[in-house]
Order: structure tokens, then C-alpha cells, then sequence
């Protein structure tokens, strides 16, 4: 579920508040976005993966909250961890060049 919004990372792109698939998000006129319907997310990740700054934090449990700061989410690595996983992002490596895939392809018969 959708944990954090950083207010100091944030560029107000609005990107977030696009693809949400469930609008989860609400614009804010010369601010930034804000998590206005929490419980309506269902943990895609999507708004994670698009943040071009790494501003947003998804708990991977769907069920309940975590109470994360932002703070101790920034000192976990947590803001956008999900997307920096999966490669998205200026300097990270895409997820299926890594060697593990690599290893796990040849494992394989497609």
C-alpha cells in the first residue's frame, strides 16, 4: 500500500496522480500531489516505478499500513526501492541483465 509521499523529494510532476489505476491521488493547484484515498491502493507499484525522483514509497503488504516516516523510509532506502529493483531510472542496470537472470534463463527450455 502506498506509505510515503515525500513533500522534499516531490518535483510535482504529477506523474503519480496519471497512473494510478485506482485514484488514489489528487492534484494540489502550485503544490504537490497528495495520497488522498490510501485505502483504494492496490499495491501495483505503478506509481512507484513512474516518480522520476524516487519521491514515493509502496509497502509491499496490500492488507494494512506500516506507519513508515518519511524520514525512516529515506533512511531505509525504501523511496523508490521498487523502481530501482526493477532498473527503471538514469544509471541502474534493467533487471534482466542482471547475472542472476541470466543464470536462471539458461535454466530454462522455452
Amino acid at each position: 500500500m502506498i506509505e510515503v509521499l515525500s513533500e522534499t523529494k516531490c518535483v510535482g510532476c504529477n506523474q503519480c496522480v496519471n497512473v494510478c489505476p485506482t485514484n488514489v491521488f489528487e492534484r494540489v493547484q502550485d503544490g504537490i500531489p497528495v495520497i488522498a484515498r490510501q485505502s483504494d491502493c492496490q499495491t501495483c507499484f505503478m506509481c512507484e516505478l513512474y516518480c522520476p525522483v524516487d519521491a514515493l514509497y509502496v509497502a509491499p503488504d496490500a492488507e494494512g499500513l506500516t506507519l513508515i516516516s518519511e524520514e525512516e523510509a529515506e533512511r531505509q532506502g525504501l523511496l523508490g526501492g521498487y523502481r530501482e529493483k526493477v532498473g527503471w531510472g538514469k544509471g541502474r542496470k534493467p533487471v534482466s541483465s542482471h547475472a542472476f537472470m541470466v543464470e536462471l534463463s539458461k535454466r530454462t527450455n522455452f
